[in-house]
């Protein structure tokens, strides 16, 4: 299969190295003035192991594929839509893998209702330089929605031999929910404080924070149609390796737009129409707006 990966970044990076490794045909697509010096070969050094993975460079999606995976953060995904030129029809499947909820109607808006197969991906990987991805954790958990499970078979299992969880899941909303759950509250008050998730937990304060946001996604989330237990979801945060840092708290510190509107943003518009009291997650957000209006100042 053809498959174009639309966002160099680590979850991308570890993609292309799964699929290529696999066999399989694989384009990342790169911003027109990174494409000269960005390397022929994907690196990845992961607990799966070391690998190298040749993989074709592009400006543009101009082309047909079997698969566009996009993964590039959700402030970036407007402009990077741009470098998509290829007729809609000409992709088998859109599977993106950001965080949040609302860039699957913006997504089937341009490419087609079922040709967009919502999914998520759950794994610590960070590129530290082009080409090179470091993933951290064991674990690489991928759940894609049904409706693409014909399109997607042969593809979940070629991830399966390198390693990683695979699962179809018939609720679309419960798979975006869920990754929402355990994203929001770590990506939020670790991002918030400057903290790693194993100090917000020693924090009484933090930790109480921790605990409101869990409870407001679940109350939101439910709210929307997706039942979330936060009995059930506070135990993962005792169990997240201490040193863990969020990819916005990243973003914060490295000075680059934060991802709040496409995390927190999901969690306050549903609020607001269910009528539900987020207060704290609606203060994160506005802490970690500040702290990144501070940044760039500097």
């Amino acid at each position: 299969m053809r498959h174009a990966i639309l966002g160099a970044g680590g979850v991308g990076g570890l993609i292309g190295v799964a699929l290529a490794t696999s066999g399989e045909s694989v384009t990342v697509v790169l911003r027109a003035e990174a494409l000269e010096s960005y390397p022929p070969e994907l690196w990845l050094e992961s607990p799966l192991g070391s690998f190298t993975a040749r993989v074709e460079r592009t400006a543009s999606i101009a082309v047909p594929y079997d698969v566009l995976w996009i993964t590039v953060k959700a402030t970036q995904l407007e402009s990077a839509l741009r470098s998509v030129t290829v007729e809609p029809e000409k992709l088998g499947a859109v599977v993106p893998l950001l965080n949040g909820i609302d860039h699957v109607a913006l997504l089937r808006a341009r490419f087609g209702h079922d040709r967009v197969i919502p999914a998520s991906i759950g794994v610590e990987t960070e590129r530290v330089a082009p080409g090179r991805i470091i993933h951290r954790g064991m674990t690489v958990r991928l759940s894609f929605a049904s409706m693409g499970e014909e399109r997607l078979a042969a593809t979940a299992e070629e991830f399966r031999k390198f390693g990683f969880t695979c699962q179809f899941v018939p609720d679309e909303m419960k798979i975006l929910w869920t990754k929402l759950s355990f994203l929001a509250p770590f990506a939020l008050t670790t991002s918030a404080s400057g903290l790693t998730i194993g100090e917000v937990n020693r924090d009484p304060i933090w930790r109480s924070r921790l605990e409101a946001v869990v409870r407001e996604v679940a109350a939101v989330g439910t709210a929307s149609g997706t039942r979330l237990d936060a009995a059930a979801i506070l135990p993962f945060f005792d169990k997240t390796p201490p040193g863990g840092r969020s990819s916005m708290q990243k973003d914060v510190a490295a000075g680059n737009p934060p991802e709040v509107d496409g995390i927190a943003g999901p969690i306050l518009r549903r609020a607001e129409e269910h009528r539900i009291d987020v207060p704290v997650t609606r203060e994160l957000a506005d802490m970690i707006h500040g702290k990144a209006a501070g940044a760039t100042k500097r």
